[in-house]
C-alpha cells in the first residue's frame, strides 16, 4: 500500500473531456460506486483482463497518490485485495502520464507507442 502511483485505464474521450475540465469525476461505474476505482500495477493486468478486454481507444493513467491525499482510501475489492479508490474527484495535475492503448481479446496492453 505505499506505492505512490497507481492506474487508471479510461475511454480516450473521457481523458480528453477530464483535460478540458481539469478534474475527472470518473467512468459510470466509479460513480455508480461513488469512488474512482484505480489498481496498484500488481492488480492492472487482472482489471484490464476483467474489465477492458478487446477494447481499443483507451488510455492507461498514472496517477500520483501523494497528491490526492486523504481522498484515496485502500478498501477490499476482488478476493479482499486492498485497492486504491479516490473519493472524491481526480484533478489532472495528479495524472504523471497518459498513454493511448488498447486491450487484447487476453487482456494484454498494446500501447499505441509501441513500449512495453
Amino acid at each position: 500500500m505505499n506505492d505512490p502511483i497507481a492506474f487508471k485505464i479510461i475511454d480516450a474521450a473521457e481523458w480528453r473531456n477530464a483535460l478540458a475540465e481539469g478534474v475527472y469525476d470518473g467512468s459510470d461505474v466509479d460513480i455508480a460506486d461513488g469512488f474512482i476505482h484505480l489498481s496498484t500495477a500488481e492488480q492492472l493486468p487482472g482489471t484490464a483482463g476483467k474489465h477492458y478486454a478487446g477494447r481499443a481507444g483507451l488510455m492507461l493513467l498514472s496517477v500520483d497518490l501523494t497528491a490526492l491525499g486523504d481522498t484515496v482510501l485502500w478498501e477490499p475489492s476482488r478476493g479482499g485485495a486492498l485497492f486504491p479508490h479516490i473519493h472524491g474527484p481526480l484533478p489532472t495535475r495528479a495524472v504523471t502520464r497518459a498513454r493511448p492503448c488498447s486491450i487484447s481479446a487476453d487482456g494484454g496492453f498494446v500501447f499505441e507507442d509501441g513500449a512495453a
